[in-house]
């Protein structure tokens, strides 16, 4: 059965969208929006029912959660080379994809509403000056990362870059300028073909 990827490029779907590139699996897109009433209807609440974008159904399972899903799909294609092998490589794809979730995403959401998301009554610039700040910290950890090696795992480009470099999407002006290494790192990522293929997809929805 055809993998299904519900929710627009612009969106957090982006990531399963760009996975699905690398693993040159097959796919059909319903670009459904993240504001798109359709999301509260009960058919898409049985497949999210937190009415949000991304799901998949993937052969009959259904998932949500954008990160998880691009580790379900590079972990059941392993020939896709988006996973790694032995003990510590697995462990690795999760630390930092969890890492991406609790420590950089909190932060760069917070910067991006009270920048550009929210309506401007709505803002609060005192939130994004702290969000960018605390980024700072994070951003050094990555920059030590990936100051000796091309990617997070020594094997090469995996699933862990797919979600942190989607995460730090904004890496531009979020600091980036301050930490060569993570620059580096995310340009890399960001020119692969995949990557490319997936962010086009923003130009037609």
């Amino acid at each position: 059965m055809t993998l299904k990827i519900y929710g627009n490029a612009a969106s957090r779907a982006i990531r399963p969208l760009w996975a699905a590139e690398e693993l040159g699996i097959a796919y059909e897109h319903i670009p459904l929006h993240y504001q798109d009433e359709a999301r509260k209807a009960p058919a898409f609440l049985a497949l999210n029912p937190n009415g949000t974008v991304p799901a998949i159904d993937d052969g009959g399972l259904v998932l949500f959660e954008s990160l998880a899903i691009t580790l379900h799909l590079a972990r059941t294609r392993p020939q896709g080379g988006l996973w790694a092998s032995g003990d510590a490589g697995p462990s690795q794809i999760l630390q930092w994809t969890l890492w991406a979730a609790t420590e950089i995403e909190p932060l760069a959401r917070q910067w991006f509403h009270h920048t550009s998301f929210l309506p401007p009554e709505k803002r609060h610039p005192e939130l994004a000056k702290t969000a960018r700040a605390q980024l700072q910290i994070r951003l050094q950890v990555l920059d030590d990362r990936v100051k000796d090696q091309d990617y997070l795992l020594s094997k090469g480009f995996t699933v862990a870059d797919l979600n942190l470099a989607a995460v730090l999407q904004r890496l531009a002006v979020l600091g980036g300028e301050h930490f060569a290494h993570a620059t580096a790192w995310h340009q890399r990522c960001m020119a692969r073909p995949a990557a490319q293929r997936a962010m086009a997809m923003r130009q037609v929805q």
